[in-house]
């Protein structure tokens, strides 16, 4: 298979394209990573040094230490500034039932997989029915000898 002139032709066509896109994607990443001498640098080092402040290592894991002596001390209290965000609408699901607390399957289930699910827990609901089933006479002998 795949041997027929419109394949070749077309098989043609791509390496063309390879070569084409090949050579602009290696100019896009030489202008990304700046080795292109002929690209304009769009940041310069100067610039960054107003945005961030450079700091030792040493003086950020002692601040860190600080912060976890004095949380531990501070377990009882709760601060105001931590607050926990409201979210309406939460949906809770259980892991067994694949329900949530209105009784919905998940958006994501497709309708096979929920009937599916359904016809699996009617066959335990009905295993779990105790089932009043006749006695043989046998076994009523066997009952009443007791």
């Amino acid at each position: 298979m795949a041997k027929s002139l419109r394949s070749k032709w077309r098989r043609k066509c791509r390496a063309v394209k390879r070569e084409r896109y090949a050579e602009k994607e290696l100019e896009r990443l030489k202008k990304t990573l700046g080795i292109d001498a002929n690209a304009t640098k769009d940041v310069e080092m100067a610039d960054i040094s107003e945005i961030a402040t450079v700091v030792n290592v040493e003086k950020v894991k002692e601040d860190i230490g600080a912060r976890k002596l004095k949380d531990t001390n501070d377990k009882p209290q709760a601060e105001p500034s931590e607050e926990q965000m409201e979210v309406e609408g939460v949906r809770v699901y259980n892991k067994k039932t694949l329900r949530d607390q209105y009784g919905n399957y998940p958006v994501w289930m497709n309708h096979r997989k929920i009937m599916k699910h359904k016809k699996g827990r009617a066959k335990t609901q009905k295993a779990s029915k105790k089932t009043s089933k006749r006695l043989t006479r046998r076994q009523k002998k066997i009952k009443e000898k007791k």
